[in-house]
């Protein structure tokens, strides 16, 4: 173009010449659309937001809002819960009473009772655990001592001697025994064998130690008389009730009078069954028939225990070992009168002539006598058995014709079931167990 202007800047119209205070048309009129488009671009986001009111972000969204700084995780605004948030420490929780020893180990002791447990397998008959053997001392007032009765052989008072207040026995000795020391102990030696069976035919034996004597010293531990019984194998217990203690005496005491024998039996059927773990057989134990075992000095109680005892004919035996020292009356009578019991008696040369003496009346009554004591007792058998020269006298209860006599008795009598088959009551009537 001819008579061209200076350059000016473009902007993007016709080249004019520019002066100050003028305005460019053209670019007037190509900023207001750039206004329109800014606008624009500043509605889009603001309308972004309003169209996602009511619904819930998007992961992309999550993700941009938690970037806004380095390090805070997920981990960091949720932590995983610790031990210490779950379980207290020992400041925050309740204080712990230490265990109580005795307490856990009564709550390990659970008393059960035996039960049955449905089974399709064939059911067998309950058994009875095995027991262990009983043996105790127990006090009973119908034992033989104390005693302030008459002394039936004399018919005067058994305490004849007197000190100040202190009462005595004069024996045939002439020596005086005191109540206090010789005449004072009413225990009764009590013995149950572990295999003992209330249910099945049994017998109560009635031991009358010798002299010189107590229950614990020479009846339980030196003659074995407890432990005799329990090796014999019979269904039997033991009543063996403290006579003179420690004394060359051989006084019956509470014995002597009728009915002393019953009251002495009823009175320990109790016990028995208590030592037994059953206290409703005491009624059994009341009726059970009888063996009286008699040593050395023990003559007397059992011959009045067989004379006026008040037991009929629950006696289903007597044995004596070397001990027929005198009331052989009262012996030969009872065997006349009990011809369903058997009859015993081992000796030595000591007690010889009374034996021989009892085995003349006891013939003359028309009873046959036996001195094989290796063949089988039956009711109405009547033994003698002498024993060798050697035996002594102290040693007679664990050995006489055998080691044990006791023991070998009972053994022989449990091959009967005569002899045992049947108690008496009150009145002497037999009656079926």
């Amino acid at each position: 173009m001819v008579g061209a202007n200076p350059k000016s800047e473009s902007c993007g119209c016709v080249k004019l010449p520019w002066k100050p205070g003028t305005t460019c048309v053209a670019l007037s009129r190509a900023v207001s659309p750039m206004r329109w488009l800014v606008r624009l671009l500043l509605l889009i986001p603001l309308s972004l937001t309003l169209a996602q009111c009511g619904n819930s972000p998007s992961a992309g969204t999550l993700a941009a809002n938690i970037q806004g700084s380095s390090g805070d995780t997920f981990d960091d605004r949720f932590p995983k819960p610790q031990f210490n948030d779950r379980f207290p420490t020992a400041a925050e929780s309740l204080q712990q009473r230490p265990a109580n020893t005795a307490d856990a180990q009564n709550r390990r002791i659970v008393q059960t009772k035996s039960y049955r447990v449905a089974s399709l397998a064939p059911v067998i008959p309950y058994q009875r655990p095995q027991r262990e053997d009983q043996t105790a001392l127990i006090g009973l007032k119908s034992s033989a001592f104390p005693y302030d009765g008459n002394n039936p052989r004399t018919d005067a008072p058994f305490l004849n001697v007197s000190n100040g207040e202190r009462r005595g026995h004069r024996s045939y000795s002439g020596r005086v025994f005191w109540q206090d020391e010789t005449f004072n102990d009413n225990r009764v030696l009590m013995h149950v064998p572990e295999h003992f069976d209330i249910n099945k035919p049994g017998v109560i034996v009635v031991f009358f130690h010798g002299n010189g004597a107590t229950l614990e010293r020479d009846v339980r531990d030196r003659q074995r008389v407890p432990q005799q019984i329990s090796e014999s194998g019979a269904n039997a217990v033991l009543l063996a009730p403290q006579l003179a203690v420690d004394a060359a005496d051989s006084s019956a005491g509470k014995f002597w009078q009728p009915g002393g024998l019953k009251r002495f039996i009823n009175e320990s059927a109790d016990h028995l069954a208590k030592l037994y773990g059953d206290p409703a057989a005491a009624k059994t134990f009341a009726n059970m028939p009888i063996v009286i075992v008699g040593y050395s000095g023990g003559f007397l109680p059992t011959a009045y225990s067989l004379d006026v005892g008040g037991v009929g004919n629950r006696i289903r035996g007597v044995v004596l070992l070397d001990a027929v020292y005198g009331e052989l009356d009262k012996f030969a009578s009872w065997v006349a009168n009990n011809r369903s019991g058997f009859f015993v008696s081992a000796y030595t040369r000591y007690t010889q002539p009374h034996d021989r003496e009892l085995m003349q009346m006891i013939r003359d009554k028309g009873i046959a006598v036996s001195d094989d004591i290796d063949g089988p007792l039956r009711p109405g058998s009547v033994i003698f058995v002498k024993t060798p020269d050697g035996v002594r006298h102290r040693d007679y209860v664990t050995h006489a014709w055998s080691d044990e006599p006791i023991r070998k008795v009972l053994a022989k009598m449990s091959l009967t079931p005569a002899l045992t088959r049947y108690a008496a009551s009150g009145s002497g009537t037999p009656i079926s167990r």
